[in-house]
């Protein structure tokens, strides 16, 4: 979903429609006698960071129980 305004609104309120676009996450159209002639949308995430929920998802290729023994008991070479 976009936006529109004219070129001559956005040329009056160009910062304050750049404050509310980066607000909405919403692109702009901007238009010159009804006809659209450039888009505004809202740059990318400088720190390129995604959101950690589901960032993992389908990478565990093996599940062990991780509160089963690393090793039997006999296995260990330890003085008692």
């Amino acid at each position: 979903m976009s936006k529109t305004v004219g070129a001559a609104e956005f040329k009056a309120k160009c910062l304050n429609l750049i404050d509310q676009m980066a607000k909405d996450d919403e692109s702009i159209v901007i238009t010159k006698r009804g006809r659209p002639v450039a888009v505004l949308s809202p740059a990318p995430d400088p720190s390129g960071r995604r959101s950690i929920i589901g960032a993992m998802k389908g990478s565990v290729l093996r599940y062990d129980d991780p509160l089963s023994p690393a090793a039997e008991a006999e296995d260990w070479d330890a003085v008692r």
